[in-house]
Order: C-alpha cells, then structure tokens, then sequence
C-alpha cells in the first residue's frame, strides 16, 4: 500500500512539475523550440506544402525549399508534415514548444504572475498566464514602441510609458 502511494506522489509531481501541466516529456527525436523563438529544421529535400498539426502552438515558414523556420507561440506539443510535390511525406515531426527556464523569471505577488527577461539584465516581458492587467500594459507598451519606431520616432504623443520599465 505504501509502496503504491509512493508511486502515485512520484507521478504526480512528475506531472505538476512539467511545464504546461500534463505535457509530456520531450523525447531524443523532438524538435524543442522555446516560447516566442525559432528553431531550424533541415529538410532531406525541398518541401511543397507543410501541415501543422496546431498552429496555436507552432507555426511555420519555409526558407530556401528545404528549410523550415519553426516558431514557438503556446506552449505545448504539435506535429509539422512537411510532404513533397507529389504530397509523399518527407517529416513528419513532432514539435514541443517549452519556456526558456534559463532566461525568464517569474514574480509571483499573491495569485498574480509577471514576467521577466533577464539576459543579463532583467525587463518586462509578456508571456502566456501572466496576470491580464500586467500582460495589457506591457503590450500596450510594445505597440507604443512599435508604432513610434514605424512612425520614425516622430510620434505625436511622444514615447509611451506604462507595463514598467527595467
């Protein structure tokens, strides 16, 4: 009885400790791509047409015929088929899309989370299950940014504060 209750807190925490929850682990044969940042996948030959399995979790642009650029947006596990001109599959891969623990650091504040990158010192950043409040600022922010950069810095409203700052 003991023994089997020891087994089933071993997997439980196996399962709560995985990012994401209940996804499994990555295995030799995944392609492991961390949240927001891309990943090479060399193909043997050139690809006609690529069938993502959840593009909410990945997504996917071709480079130079054989090349798959491979983008993490959600954490989780997917799948890419890439198939040929005459639709014969040349991959079929599996995808796990995972948080770069190395860089990102999370504040709790009581049942709130925020994000931070920290390479090597630590800004802002958005990322899935960040407090909404903290995730509207900071995104409001990167538009701001975004928008008096494209704007050549020559904004009406001037540079736009509010989502913190470093």
């Amino acid at each position: 009885m003991q023994l089997a209750r020891r087994a089933s807190i071993a997997a439980f925490a196996m399962i709560i400790g995985m990012p994401g929850g209940l996804i499994s682990a990555a295995s030799a044969n995944d392609l492991v791509v961390k949240y927001d940042q891309a990943q090479l996948l060399r193909l043997p030959k050139p690809v006609s047409e690529v069938i993502i399995g959840n593009p909410s979790i990945a997504d996917v642009t071709v480079q130079g015929g054989n090349v798959l650029v491979v983008t993490g947006k959600s954490f989780g596990v997917t799948n890419i088929i890439a198939l040929d001109s005459e639709h014969n599959i040349i991959q079929d891969q599996r995808i796990v899309v995972q948080q770069d623990e190395q860089r990102i650091i999370n504040l709790i504040k009581g049942g709130a989370k925020q994000s931070y990158a920290c390479t090597p010192n630590c800004a802002v950043t958005m990322t899935i299950g960040d407090e909404a409040a903290y995730f509207d600022s900071v995104q409001k922010t990167a538009k701001a940014k975004i928008s008096f950069s494209a704007d050549g810095g020559e904004s009406s409203n001037g540079p736009q504060s509010g989502g913190g700052g470093q």
